[in-house]
């Protein structure tokens, strides 16, 4: 059984709900559905009918496609308080990718037309997805650019550079190599090219999953140089 308190509190931490009035949440928890997940486990795939979207409560969630040859490209990953799936959920078409648990993970799942139903009573909440889904749309884009025009140097010294922030020079990585090179849309063995390539230069120093950036400056102008994609 749904703990409705806890859902209704715990909406109230995310962007898209913040605000909402205790009658508002509590007419959303009416619906809610917790799932959890193990790690690996599916949550969708593509073309599977998309009944509605979810919210990261706990755990991390990856979007992502396969090619025909058994290649992983991660769209995105989604961490505590994050939405995935909102837009084939309101526009009522299939999931266009899939979907897994990178760790155990609960989700809370909202069903397509009660969540509808609740958006024509309540227009303001209709504006905070817009800004959700404005969100995704800007991380495609930015993924399409990376994978189009950035070598897997620079999409590793990206990466590397968002995990931190510039107080600290230490980051640590959270995802495996296989995973880390899923989300740069490369291979392990070039991934590793790559972690050489800026260590040698000078630029990081690696010790297991901790990372020390060693060199800033020169890592945001190797990301801002033309180069060939790999």
């Amino acid at each position: 059984m749904i703990d409705t308190a806890d859902v209704a509190d715990w909406l109230e931490t995310t962007v898209i709900f913040r605000g909402l009035s205790a009658e508002q949440r509590q007419a959303l928890t009416q619906t809610a559905q917790i799932q959890p997940f193990k790690k690996g486990e599916q949550i969708f795939h593509p073309d599977q009918e998309a009944t509605g979207f979810y919210f990261v409560k706990s755990g991390r969630v990856k979007v992502f496609q396969m090619s025909a040859k058994g290649k992983e490209q991660i769209l995105n990953i989604f961490t505590e308080g994050d939405n995935f799936a909102d837009v084939p959920a309101l526009d009522g078409q299939s999931f266009p990718a899939s979907a897994a648990a990178l760790e155990p993970a609960d989700l809370i799942f909202f069903p397509r037309y009660p969540f509808l139903d609740f958006l024509h009573h309540n227009p303001d909440v209709a504006v905070q997805m817009l800004v959700s889904l404005f969100s995704h749309l800007r991380h495609l884009a930015q993924l399409v650019e990376q994978l189009s025009f950035k070598s897997v140097p620079q999409r590793l010294a990206t990466y590397l550079l968002s995990l931190g922030d510039t107080v600290s020079d230490t980051v640590y990585l959270d995802l495996t190599k296989g995973q880390l090179a899923a989300r740069l849309g490369t291979i392990p063995a070039t991934l590793s090219r790559a972690f050489y390539q800026l260590s040698s230069d000078g630029m990081i120093a690696i010790s297991g999953s901790k990372v020390t950036i060693l060199d800033r400056d020169r890592l945001t102008v190797l990301i801002q140089s033309p180069e060939t994609p790999d």
